[in-house]
C-alpha cells in the first residue's frame, strides 16, 4: 500500500546570519585575533571583482572574499588559520537581544495547544549563511540549531596520485589552503530545496529528484525566511512562491535598514518587517509567534479535514432502532391541514 515519505507536521525557520542574528559581520573576532584591520580588508575584498575583471578574469564576490582570507593565510598575516581556529573565534561571536534563548523557547510554542501535541506539531531552526561554517558551529546558536548551511574551507589538501597512496599521519597544525563550499545568495536556495525534499534528513534522497508536494519533508507553506536586506531576494521570492513568509530584519540603530526593509515589503517582496529584537515580547517575537502558530492551526485543519474526507462512516444494521422507527411513524402521519 503506498504512503507518503513525510507527515507534514514539521515548521522551519530559516535565518540569514550576518545582520540578522548579529549585528555585524561574524569575520569581526577572527580579524581581531589576527591583527588584521576590517574596513581595508572588506574595501580590498569587495574591490577584487572590478579589479580581477580589468585583468581578464570573472569572480564571484563570495570567491573573491574567501580567495582573499587565503591569500591573507599565505601572505603570513593569518598564520596557522585552520577550522580549529574559526570555531575559537565563532565563540566571540555577539548576538542580538533574545538570542540564542529564543531558539528553544519557539519551540514550547508547539506545546500550547492541545491539538498541537494530538497532530505531533515539531518546529525546527536552520541557518543558511555566506559567511563561514565553522564560525557558526563555535558559536552558541550551533547545539541549538537544527542544521547550518555556510562557506567551507578544506585543510592540508590531497596531493596528486593520493588515490595510490595511503594516507599518511599529519602531525604539523593544519592550515586553510583550498575553498570546499561555496554558499552565495542564489546558492542558499538549494539549501532550502535541501530542507523542502528532507535531503538534509535523508541522503538517500538527492535534491534534484523530482518529488511530489505531498512527499516532501517541510513544504514551502510551512516555511518563515528570516533575513536583514536585499541581498536575500532570492531566497524570499523561493519561499514565498511556495506559500511560505518572509520577514525582515533591522537594526534599531541604523535608519537606513529600517527603509531599506520598509521598501521591500512595498515591493512585495517579504510580509512584514521588525527589529532585530527577540525578546519575550517584542514585536519580532509576537510576529515569528503569531505566524508560527498559524501555520500549525493549517496544518490542523487540512489533517482533520483530510480525516473526514477520506474515512468513510462505519456500517449500520439494516434493522432500525425503536427510535427510528417512532421518527418514520411520525413521518407518516397526515397533517391536520390536509383534512381542511
Amino acid at each position: 500500500m503506498p504512503t507518503t515519505l513525510f507527515t507534514q507536521n514539521i515548521i522551519a525557520c530559516i535565518w540569514d546570519f550576518d545582520k540578522t542574528l548579529i549585528p555585524d559581520y561574524m569575520q569581526s573576532p577572527l580579524f581581531r585575533r589576527f591583527g588584521v584591520n576590517e574596513s581595508n580588508f572588506w574595501a580590498e575584498a569587495n574591490g577584487l571583482t572590478e579589479a580581477y575583471r580589468k585583468r581578464g578574469y570573472h569572480i564571484s564576490g563570495e570567491i573573491a572574499y574567501l580567495n582573499h582570507l587565503l591569500t591573507y593565510v599565505l601572505a603570513g598575516q593569518m598564520p596557522k588559520l585552520n577550522n580549529r581556529v574559526l570555531r575559537e573565534c565563532g565563540g566571540e561571536i555577539k548576538f542580538y537581544p533574545g538570542l540564542p534563548e529564543f531558539f528553544e523557547k519557539s519551540k514550547t510554542w508547539m506545546r500550547e495547544k492541545p491539538e498541537y501535541q494530538k497532530h505531533e506539531m515539531q518546529l525546527e531552526h536552520y541557518i543558511v549563511s555566506t559567511g563561514l561554517a565553522e564560525m557558526i558551529r563555535g558559536s552558541a546558536v550551533a547545539k541549538i540549531v537544527d542544521g547550518i548551511w555556510g562557506c567551507e574551507f578544506v585543510e592540508n589538501p590531497l596531493q596528486p596520485g593520493f588515490l595510490k597512496q595511503k594516507e599518511f599521519e599529519l602531525t604539523a597544525e593544519a592550515e586553510i589552503a583550498q575553498i570546499g563550499l561555496v554558499i552565495d545568495n542564489t546558492t542558499k536556495t538549494r539549501a532550502l530545496f535541501e530542507i523542502n525534499k528532507g535531503t538534509n534528513k535523508n541522503p538517500a534522497i538527492d535534491v534534484n529528484s523530482s518529488i511530489a508536494p505531498e512527499d516532501r519533508r517541510i513544504p514551502f507553506q510551512n516555511m518563515i525566511y528570516i533575513a536583514d536586506g536585499p541581498s536575500d531576494i532570492p531566497s524570499f521570492s523561493v519561499v514565498k512562491k511556495g506559500g511560505g513568509k518572509g520577514y525582515a530584519v533591522y537594526n534599531p540603530a541604523r535608519s537606513e535598514e529600517f527603509a531599506q526593509n520598509d521598501r521591500l515589503r512595498s515591493a512585495g517582496r517579504i510580509d512584514h518587517y521588525g527589529p532585530a529584537d527577540y525578546t519575550e515580547g517584542s514585536t519580532t517575537w509576537h510576529w515569528l509567534r503569531m505566524h508560527i502558530q498559524g501555520i500549525c492551526d493549517r496544518i490542523v485543519a487540512d489533517r482533520e479535514a483530510a480525516v473526514a474526507q477520506r474515512v468513510s462512516r462505519p456500517p449500520r444494521h439494516l434493522n432500525a432502532s425503536p427510535e427510528e422507527e417512532a421518527a418514520k411513524r411520525a413521518a407518516k402521519q397526515p397533517k391536520q391541514s390536509e383534512f381542511l
